[in-house]
């Protein structure tokens, strides 16, 4: 397994791609609400990151994917695709996944769950994913294995009942948008995959959680993920970089509360 190790100048780079795709959802929060379709929010999106930032949704023909962003509703896992049919309604939850290509070529990654009107099961369902979220992130320095952020993950997941997607996973992120290693978001690393954080890393964490079965499917579309049992599922994403002491969460949004790392 070859894991990049970012020099200070790719450093400087990753954070302006996290600064960018932070400042995306930034725009969008607030054009996020019922009526509105995933299509629209395609567009509002594509403009924002190719006149606004200069920059390419990297999403956009990534092995053939049609759209600039992915939005996932309800029972849609991940990749879901947008469509200026399928408009938000009360009680809907939704991920939307945003991949920014700076025109230095470097690639912020993060995800982010709305919540449109009332809905008691989904909020809670994704105030606990961003909750295993949080509880891997505030692990990473050097020296800590994998496995040790999947497992916090998963046992985060599972004390709420809920479980924990196998068939998707985090990945190391830089010039490329997906580079080693893989990072599992259940204890299930094979032998030698188990690798230690070493300072300069650059990776995704971005948990997958179901209320129902951990199982999922690829529809006819080859791209939209969902529950194979049709139950309500969640994630949240960053990018993240190992420093000397920690970690620094390069996606971080203006309306978080990352306290918990100063801790």
């Amino acid at each position: 397994m070859n894991v990049p190790i970012k020099t200070p100048d790719e450093i400087g780079k990753m954070r302006e791609a996290g600064r960018q795709a932070a400042s995306v959802f930034e725009m969008l929060i607030p054009h996020v609400t019922a009526g509105v379709s995933t299509g629209e929010l395609d567009r509002l999106c594509h403009d924002y990151i190719v006149n606004e930032l200069g920059s390419t949704p990297a999403p956009l023909d990534y092995h053939g994917f049609p759209k600039s962003i992915c939005t996932s509703i309800n029972h849609v896992v991940c990749h879901g695709i947008p469509d200026d049919a399928k408009k938000l309604k009360k009680g809907d939850i939704m991920n939307i996944d945003i991949t920014v290509k700076t025109a230095d070529g470097y690639h912020g990654d993060s995800s982010m769950m709305f919540i449109i009107g009332e809905t008691i099961q989904g909020e809670r369902l994704c105030r606990v994913t961003q909750e295993c979220l949080y509880h891997s992130i505030e692990l990473v320095r050097p020296g800590v294995h994998l496995s040790e952020l999947a497992r916090a993950i998963q046992s985060h997941a599972e004390a709420n009942g809920y479980s924990v997607v196998r068939d998707f996973c985090g990945h190391g992120i830089g010039s490329g948008f997906h580079e080693d290693p893989q990072v599992l978001h259940y204890d299930g690393y094979a032998q030698g995959a188990d690798i230690a954080l070493q300072e300069g890393m650059c990776f995704t964490i971005e948990p997958m959680i179901n209320v129902g079965d951990h199982r999922t499917k690829v529809l006819r579309d080859g791209w939209t993920a969902v529950t194979k049992d049709r139950s309500l599922t969640a994630q949240w994403e960053h990018t993240l970089l190992v420093t000397a002491s920690g970690v620094e969460v390069l996606t971080a949004r203006s309306d978080e509360d990352l306290s918990f790392l100063d801790r």
